[in-house]
């Protein structure tokens, strides 16, 4: 999701304060606050498939999945999120109800007006959360999702998935067939109908 409106400079925990008793969700980056605008359904309808896919894949183990409302923190807890969807394995996070700061895998559905900003200042802050093995950005429009997975010299490495193409996410080793992936999604309607 992205962002509609900004507000005035203020510390991290003036944030944290502040958003506690706001009814919408706010991203904060480096002082600025942004507000969360809402998805249109083909996102809220990805971003639920995924969630289900996790969920069910994880049952069982100590990872835990979230979507849309769960709060992440920067690496230098100057900048906190809302992701689409992440997934967690980390004992501290399951004693953290309201924000998680070592998350294993972050997935973003992108929209046109938000990708410039899932891809660039938040991907750039995601990157450095010392825990997170895998990043996904997934299109709609194209129907297709590039992976960023962290290798072990600390590099990140894409990982293309076209369209029609099943999405492997190998920190948590499940694979999304496109089909489940897209359930349910109708395909974009076109910008200027006849």
């Amino acid at each position: 999701m992205g962002y509609a409106a900004r507000k005035t400079v203020m510390t991290a925990a003036e944030f944290l304060a502040w958003e506690a008793g706001q009814s919408e969700r706010h991203d904060f980056v480096d002082g600025n606050v942004f507000a969360m605008a809402g998805a249109e359904d083909r996102h809220i309808t990805v971003t639920g498939n995924c969630y289900i896919a996790l969920r069910q894949h994880l049952s069982g183990t100590p990872c835990r999945v979230f979507m849309a409302d769960m709060k992440v923190a920067a690496a230098d807890d100057a900048s906190f999120f809302y992701p689409d969807v992440i997934v967690t394995c980390s004992a501290a996070d399951h004693k953290s109800p309201l924000i998680k700061r070592e998350p294993t895998l972050i997935i973003e559905v992108l929209s046109p007006g938000t990708a410039a900003y899932d891809l660039g200042q938040k991907f750039v802050h995601y990157r450095q959360i010392p825990s997170l093995a895998e990043i996904a950005f997934i299109d709609l429009d194209e129907r297709r999702a590039d992976v960023y997975r962290k290798g072990a010299d600390g590099l990140w490495v894409l990982h293309p998935f076209g369209p029609g193409a099943a999405v492997q996410f190998a920190s948590v080793d499940l694979t999304i067939t496109a089909a489940a992936l897209f359930a349910d999604v109708d395909a974009p309607l076109p910008e200027n109908p006849a």
